[in-house]
């Protein structure tokens, strides 16, 4: 299970059991098979790797003493392959692997093995220790030992759900007691320690969700409360002010985000209205103003914090990865870190079970579908730290991150994030309360059902989304039949379309339908046949005046999908040469990239004939130009650019009136 809010108090839905749901065919299912085949194994290698870039497995080898040597690689490497063993036990789940099973159970005792006795791990620290350098725990915030702590509860979670095997819930339960000591110090001590990318928030409410142990929900509490006491914090970590304070979202944004998360996890346990404010806050400010058409956040490289009292002290105001002003969303130098998209899938999913509203999975499927899967290349083993909005032919300077996949990031955090949300993502199908069933993300796929008040029944949902908006939904297989509610999620985007329910239609949806639910009503289960169809056509999107790089601009998007222009579909010298008119008509045409179909969009635009030859290296020149010339392009989506080498990439264009 994502989360496991069936017992939580202020939950109104949760989602089935992973082994209830498989995408049995179309888009998702093959996102997911190539994730399962490639990615999965390729970042298996990648942390088996022993050469000081990686070095992962290796470092838990030297902390349980079966080795010698140093730490190397990233001090967040323990965290990062924790992640990646939650995607294998999907693999594990969905497929039956028990050879990959076998080796989840090998690696679970090597890292009980390093465990120490008092429930600490975390394999820079504890190498540093069995090589006599001293190297303290908790002495640099840098190291992210809590980030650590909370993937492995998290895993743990995950693996005891699958399996029904506890080994490694032992190993995170011993963290947590560690977790407890340190927090009651701190409080004793009226001070602590700033705690980035705060995974464990969200570990510790699961371990108890897991376990049923309420000492778990009150080492939540009592975490939150230690947040407060940090001296001098900043808002790159949020904790320049005290947590109930919050009305904006700031800083780093897999910090943030992972933060919210946990808050968000904490309300849905005791309902502290405090903590609603919060959430319901800082989500508003993060979608109406600092979120991008493509799913991302978190758009500086580095900047300064918008917030707070100015100081000389620059280093109480730098920020990283981060937020901006609002509106602050530039496209080259777009940062979009896959994780904190991530991040924001994992509040939204939360928030959503606070409040059911469609809102929430619109956020999620625009993540899902534009960037997490961009995120990696068609192949499956390529990957993207960053997600722009645009790719030059030469920049003067040089980024953090390239702007084209690699197979290998020496900050290698985000492919198994990806990793594991891809093979979670059949649970993002469907949300359920008593008596009701909630659509989320729509894809073909066959879901078992055991509502509380009886019912038992199967979907098997049929449809070509998000290449075309017809989703049926076929109930079988019932074992009870009782009535019960069908949510149908009528996307934002959605402008039009219908609802029929055994061959009779019953709605015909309008804009006033778009980001909502419609219930549809059965009292008799067996033999049901809901049909929705969403129409589909090609639109124009346009952006807030004050988003600077998008001023008389549109971005093109098809139902769920962000399309982009890309070099070998533009025959111009720059991309930007090119504009499209308001009156464009589009014709969408099967189009295969890499190996894999995609719906690709052909268009005319139109582009400016110079007099003479454009002087393309000049800061400022003279407009000098004859007239306009008709070009042909093909647009393809977002998620499926830089499979074809590395050229220009666009998403906003320049607009023609005409």
């Amino acid at each position: 299970m994502l989360i496991d809010t069936r017992k939580s108090k202020y939950a109104k839905v949760h989602s089935i059991p992973v082994q209830d749901i498989d995408w049995n065919e179309g888009f998702w299912k093959e996102r997911y098979d190539v994730c399962a085949d490639v990615t999965v194994p390729h970042i298996r290698n990648q942390f088996e790797d022993t050469s000081p870039t990686f070095h992962v497995v290796e470092n838990f080898r030297v902390a349980a003493g079966i080795h010698e040597g140093t730490h190397e690689g990233t001090p967040f490497g323990d965290g990062d392959f924790y992640k990646w063993m939650e995607a294998a036990m999907y693999v594990v789940a969905k497929r039956g692997d028990k050879e990959l099973e076998k080796d989840l159970d090998d690696y679970i005792e090597l890292i009980s093995k390093a465990q120490q006795p008092d429930g600490y791990i975390s394999t820079k620290q504890i190498i540093a220790d069995r090589n006599g350098g001293g190297n303290s725990r908790l002495g640099n915030v840098n190291d992210f030992e809590v980030y650590n702590f909370g993937h492995l509860m998290t895993t743990a979670c995950a693996y005891k759900r699958i399996t029904g095997k506890d080994s490694l819930l032992k190993v995170a339960e011993k963290a947590a007691d560690y977790l407890k000591n340190l927090y009651e110090e701190e409080i004793r001590k009226g001070e602590a320690l700033t705690e980035v990318c705060p995974s464990h928030y969200m570990g510790i409410v699961e371990l108890y969700r897991t376990t049923g142990n309420r000492k778990y929900l009150e080492l939540a509490e009592l975490a939150l409360q230690a947040r407060d006491l940090v001296k001098n914090g900043t808002d790159d970590n949020q904790d320049r002010i005290p947590l109930r304070e919050h009305r904006k979202i700031v800083g780093h944004g897999v910090r943030s985000t992972y933060l919210y998360a946990g808050v968000a996890d904490l309300y849905l346990e005791n309902g502290e209205e405090a903590l609603k404010t919060v959430l319901d806050s800082v989500w508003e400010n993060c979608i109406d103003k600092k979120f991008y058409i493509n799913g991302g956040i978190g758009a500086l490289y580095s900047g300064t914090s918008p917030y707070g009292k100015f100081s000389f002290d620059m280093s109480k105001n730098v920020v990283h990865q981060a937020f901006g002003y609002e509106y602050q969303l530039p496209n080259i130098t777009a940062y979009n870190e896959t994780c904190a998209t991530i991040g924001n899938i994992m509040w939204n999913l939360r928030m959503f079970a606070i409040d059911p509203q469609a809102k929430y999975f619109d956020i999620i499927e625009r993540s899902m579908l534009n960037l997490t899967i961009a995120s990696v290349s068609l192949s499956g083993d390529r990957y993207f730290y960053q997600n722009a909005l645009r790719r030059v032919k030469h920049l003067d300077h040089e980024l953090m991150w390239p702007l084209e996949r690699k197979g290998t990031l020496t900050c290698f955090c985000c492919p198994p994030n990806m990793a594991r949300i891809i093979g979670e993502s059949s649970e993002y199908a469907y949300m359920i309360s008593d008596d009701s069933v909630y659509a989320g993300m729509y894809g073909a796929n066959t879901a078992k059902f055991r509502l509380n008040n009886g019912a038992a029944f199967t979907i098997a949902q049929k449809t070509e989304y998000p290449w075309d908006g017809r989703i049926v939904m076929e109930f079988k297989d019932v074992e009870t039949d009782v009535p019960i509610a069908v949510k149908l999620r009528i996307p934002g985007w959605a402008a039009g379309g219908s609802i029929t329910v055994n061959g009779e239609k019953i709605a015909d949806l309008n804009k006033s339908h778009a980001s909502s639910y419609f219930s549809v009503d059965l009292s008799k289960i067996d033999g049901a046949r809901i049909e929705l169809l969403l129409e589909m056509p090609v639109r124009l999107t346009v952006a807030h005046s004050y988003l600077e790089e998008t001023v008389n601009q549109v971005a093109v998007e098809r139902g769920p999908l962000v399309y982009c222009l890309e070099t070998p579909d533009v025959p111009l010298p720059e991309l930007a040469d090119f504009m499209l008119p308001t009156s464009a008509t589009f014709e969408t045409v099967p189009y295969e990239i890499s190996g894999k179909q995609v719906l690709a969009l052909e268009t005319e635009g139109v582009t400016m004939k110079w007099k003479q030859d454009k002087d393309r290296g000049a800061l400022y020149q003279t407009l000098d130009v004859q007239g306009l010339e008709r070009v042909r392009v093909r647009m393809i989506p977002y998620f499926a650019w830089d499979n074809r080498g590395n050229g220009e990439m666009m998403v906003w264009l320049p607009l023609y009136f005409g």
